[in-house]
């Protein structure tokens, strides 16, 4: 306090350093129960790649059965039990659980805490300055909720009847009668619970511990992808909370939320009041799944615009019209959820209207994604591992937007509806969309959080091959779509003979996932070998502007030497009039 008994600056020049007068943690204390937004980060990340690394391996096993439906699996299928694949071969029941649970694992316990939970909490105070998240503690219980959550999912796999089996998006009155469902319903409960919790944090923070001189303006692109993302999140997923407590309530409690009268199941009346609407779910579940892929999504153009930025050694080309781009997206992208319900009946003036809400929020993706392809034009660029995947997303994601504009007008919906074409899109934007940033990001955050690069000879033999599998293995899914399979057809579509012609295709995709597979080794023995044994580098490795790097390498209880005073914008390489092409934003004019 001062002498008039007002609070000091929580950043002001000259307060002591940000590390010290801090208490010796333990071990329980330090890395489980930690209240430190890097360890929290971390444990996102680490948790989130296990996560990611589980819901591949259960695609993994249903690509062999799309390639050899009927056939035993080999060296896991003894192992997984009579009740799920008696002599190895996969039961259809089995096969929508692995459909259900992949798709869950992936988007809510893989890439979304990765995005927001990992780089969030890792980067972003760094970015603006401050000593940690606004809530600590807050902080912690986001994470523990996630692992609960998480742990629940999983559980739900070794219960009586197995896990979900009625898809991700967990439709009734499917989803209230398979079961499987109930875990699959707390689960999420206490997946959006974290969620809430980090973005109450995140927008808190991001608004109260600026240090001094960062301005919005001189926000770095990540941070602003950040705040938008904290935004949807606590705006979008309070609707399924609440509609996955009701769904709960019509499996346990006798309700009838979703469940319409007159239901017959295995030839008798379903027992229940009656009286509900299925439809009800899917605008509560679509409320929140259309700003859920911009959650997915926003991150990731916040990590790609920031290795761009660093590896052409130039400004982003467009800064300002790039954020009031996410801004704008942020907005609409409440107001499109119903161009996934084309075909439940809408009446002509509804379709038309989320038609063309459609068609205009992929205006300002495209506005970002062009100011990203200008932002290499002049540049020098080095082609190190963090920049071959962040340039690689520009066309994947590309690929993906453009392929779903289809899917926004009623006419070719129509056709392309429920086929893997679908599939083919939506996993474009997340795979060698989003999870290519994300690598992008650990490669180029990696020494920040461990003092040590990681190896650039493994880094890239991990990119070419993630960046040939994923193109063999969702690049078919579209002639698939086109050709009028299904993606939810057990054999991949053997019994229907107009999908004869393109049957072959399914076992490209799968050769291509497995080697997608065997892609990843590289990188796992890379950032466990790079723990030890990695090059030994400076605070600032990448020559960046941007407050992070003024911070040691790893970063101390506090961040920082001494308190951050912000100057410039977050992109002042290749300045004028000094001696290096990068001037950090702590540097005096």
């Amino acid at each position: 306090m001062d002498a008039h008994g007002k609070g000091m600056p929580a950043h002001a020049p000259g307060a002591p350093a940000h590390g010290a007068h801090h208490e010796e943690l333990g071990f329980w204390r330090k890395y489980v129960f930690s209240t430190d937004h890097k360890t929290i980060g971390i444990q996102y990340t680490v948790t989130g790649l296990l996560f990611l690394f589980f819901g591949f391996t259960l695609m993994m096993m249903m690509r062999w059965q799309l390639a050899y439906p009927g056939q035993a699996i080999p060296l896991v299928g003894g192992l997984l039990g009579d009740s799920r694949a008696p002599g190895g071969v996969m039961l259809p029941e089995f096969y929508n659980q692995l459909g259900a649970m992949h798709g869950t694992i992936m988007v809510f316990l893989g890439v979304v805490p990765i995005g927001v939970g990992g780089f969030g909490n890792f980067v972003l105070p760094l970015q603006i300055g401050a000593a940690d998240m606004a809530f600590p503690r807050i902080n912690m219980m986001s994470y523990q909720f996630f692992v609960l959550g998480g742990l629940v999912m999983l559980g739900s796999f070794f219960l009586p009847g197995g896990a979900a089996q009625s898809g991700w998006t967990s439709y009734s009155p499917l989803a209230d009668i398979n079961p499987g469902q109930t875990a699959w319903g707390v689960g999420m409960v206490l997946i959006i619970t974290s969620s809430l919790l980090g973005a109450l944090n995140f927008l808190t923070t991001t608004i109260q511990l600026r240090a001094k001189g960062m301005s919005f303006w001189r926000f770095p692109f990540f941070v602003w992808a950040q705040f938008v993302t904290a935004f949807l999140l606590l705006l979008a997923f309070p609707p399924l909370e609440a509609a996955a407590v009701m769904q709960i309530m019509d499996r346990v409690g006798g309700t009838s939320f979703f469940l319409p009268s007159g239901l017959i199941v295995s030839g008798q009346p379903l027992p229940v009041a009656g009286g509900g609407n299925p439809l009800l779910w899917q605008h509560l579940f679509w409320f929140l799944a259309h700003p859920e892929v911009y959650v997915l999504i926003l991150p990731a153009m916040g990590i790609v615009a920031e290795v761009i930025a660093n590896n052409t050694r130039k400004p982003l080309w467009g800064y300002e019209p790039m954020v009031y781009s996410i801004l704008f997206l942020g907005f609409m992208s409440f107001i499109v959820w119903a161009h996934h319900m084309f075909m439940t009946g809408m009446g002509n003036a509804m379709a038309t209207f989320f038609q063309t809400t459609t068609m205009i929020i992929s205006v300002p993706s495209v506005v970002i994604l062009s100011a990203l392809f200008l932002s290499l034009w002049g540049g020098s660029i080095r082609f190190n591992t963090p920049m071959l995947f962040a340039l690689a997303f520009l066309p994947m994601f590309g690929i993906g937007g453009l392929t779903g504009l289809p899917l926004g007008l009623i006419s070719s919906d129509i056709h392309l509806h429920d086929t893997y074409y679908v599939i083919g899109h939506f996993h474009y934007v997340v795979a060698p969309g989003t999870i290519f940033a994300f690598f992008a990001g650990i490669y180029y955050w990696y020494p920040k959080a461990t003092g040590r690069k990681l190896n650039e000879t493994l880094g890239k033999i991990h990119f070419w091959g993630s960046l040939i599998g994923m193109n063999g293995v969702f690049m078919p899914m579209f002639w698939l779509g086109l050709a009028g399979v299904s993606r939810r057809l057990y054999d991949g579509g053997a019994s229907y003979a107009h999908a004869h012609d393109v049957l072959w295709l399914n076992t490209v995709s799968s050769y291509s996932a497995w080697f997608l597979g065997l892609a990843q080794l590289p990188f796992i023995i890379n950032f466990f070998w790079s723990l030890r044994a990695g090059e030994a580098v400076d605070r600032n490795p990448w020559r960046s502007t941007t407050v992070e790097w003024q911070a040691p390498s790893p970063p101390p209880h506090g961040n920082f030497d001494h308190a951050p005073v912000v100057y410039r914008g977050p992109y002042d390489y290749s300045a004028p009039g000094h001696a290096e092409d990068f001037v950090p934003q702590t540097q005096e004019a």
